[in-house]
């Protein structure tokens, strides 16, 4: 199982739009990804409402799991965007 810890880059948090940007990335990955807080349990990062329901604030750690091949460059990719709190994925990440 590939693992990625990173704090919430975006200043409100997986709210809204970032949370928008980050369900459509993860859901570009065409990996299944899973997204916790590091307290708490996992849920589908492809799931708006689930993502949504997570709560996570801004400067909040974060876990980005996936057991599915590919997941390491998955995750680098998504691990970048949170971070970073990016408004879309680059192409080049």
């Amino acid at each position: 199982m590939a693992e990625r810890r990173v704090n919430v880059g975006w200043a409100e948090g997986l709210h809204a739009r970032p949370a928008s940007i980050f369900v459509r990335a993860a859901t570009a990955t065409g990996v299944p990804v899973t997204i916790a807080k590091s307290d708490g349990n996992a849920v589908n990062a492809a799931s708006m409402l689930a993502v949504l329901g997570l709560g996570a604030q801004g400067g909040e750690e974060i876990v980005l799991a996936s057991g599915a091949e590919g997941a390491d460059a998955a995750l680098d990719r998504l691990a970048k965007l949170v971070s970073e709190g990016l408004e879309e994925l680059p192409e080049t990440v």
